[in-house]
């Protein structure tokens, strides 16, 4: 008997995060995410996926791609350490007292 191969649709749309560094993409798949994740994680997203109803994977599945390694965490990581010790220079805030956008009309 011949091992079914899984139907596919498509290709999955990647996961895309943005960084003091600048944009990178993560596999957003139950595999991808899984074998970028460092090995010590692995035993605990994979209790947590089977664990997960349906509605509620893609925002698990989102959570857990951002635990991967990427080229960008170092200038992420140099950013909140400048924050932490209070260097907010070249920070822009948006003006909070603007609400329009919550408009219905």
């Amino acid at each position: 008997m011949a091992e079914e191969k899984p139907v596919r649709r498509g290709e999955p749309v990647p996961f895309r995060m943005a960084g003091p560094g600048g944009v990178v993409e993560l596999p957003s798949t139950i595999a991808g995410i899984r074998s970028r994740l460092p090995e010590d994680e692995r035993v605990q997203f994979d209790l947590e996926v089977r664990a997960t109803g349906a509605g509620d994977l893609p925002a698990v599945l989102a959570r857990w791609a951002m635990h991967i390694p990427t080229e960008l965490d170092d200038a992420e990581e140099a950013l909140v350490l400048r924050l932490k010790d209070g260097d907010f220079s070249g920070l822009t805030f948006s003006d909070d007292g603007d609400d329009s956008w919550r408009s219905t009309g």
